[in-house]
């Protein structure tokens, strides 16, 4: 049963997405492409999309950037969420979040498992969480695992989610 109404399942909502890695850039940064697309093809509105290293000072400094301003309902980044050294990504928003969506990555790496990836999937640290009214998602960097996780579940539940942390200001 859902909560929300028609107007609320149809209302624009504003992302911001990172890509964290050492090797993308704009001319090669396939899966920040396609969560824009997929965001856009939804009737939602990018609001700022960056490229940064994987470096935790870097992503840090924007997404604190991206969480002051009060237009941006929510932020997907792609990139930084497996085991390597390098992939700081979890260890870098995590803090930022005040609950935890536990369910989200539980339910990636699942689907992970069982559409393509095997045994793989417990490799991934795909994360999601809440910061105030935003939210907040750690998409893994494999344009598959963006398009996995968009469709499946970070676009089917999307308004839900923002109505759930924004209910409140409506009183």
């Amino acid at each position: 049963m859902s909560h929300l109404n028609e107007s609320d399942k149809e209302k624009k909502l504003v992302f911001c997405v990172l890509t964290t890695s050492d090797t993308r850039n704009t001319s090669n940064d396939r899966s920040g492409w396609t969560i824009r697309e997929k965001l856009e093809s939804a009737g939602h509105h990018v609001f700022e999309s960056w490229i940064c290293k994987d470096d935790a000072l870097e992503i840090e400094l924007i997404v604190e950037k991206w969480l002051r301003n009060p237009k941006v309902h929510a932020i997907i980044s792609t990139g930084g969420t497996g085991i390597g050294f390098r992939d700081v990504t979890i260890e870098t928003v995590t803090p930022f979040f005040t609950k935890t969506i536990d369910g989200f990555g539980e339910l990636f790496r699942y689907l992970s498992y069982t559409e393509d990836v095997g045994s793989k999937a417990l490799l991934s640290r795909a994360a999601a969480g809440v910061v105030k009214e935003k939210v907040f998602f750690a998409l893994p960097g494999s344009v598959k695992a963006v398009e996995l996780a968009m469709n499946k579940l970070v676009l089917p539940e999307v308004h839900h989610i923002v109505h759930e942390l924004t209910k409140h200001l409506d009183d």
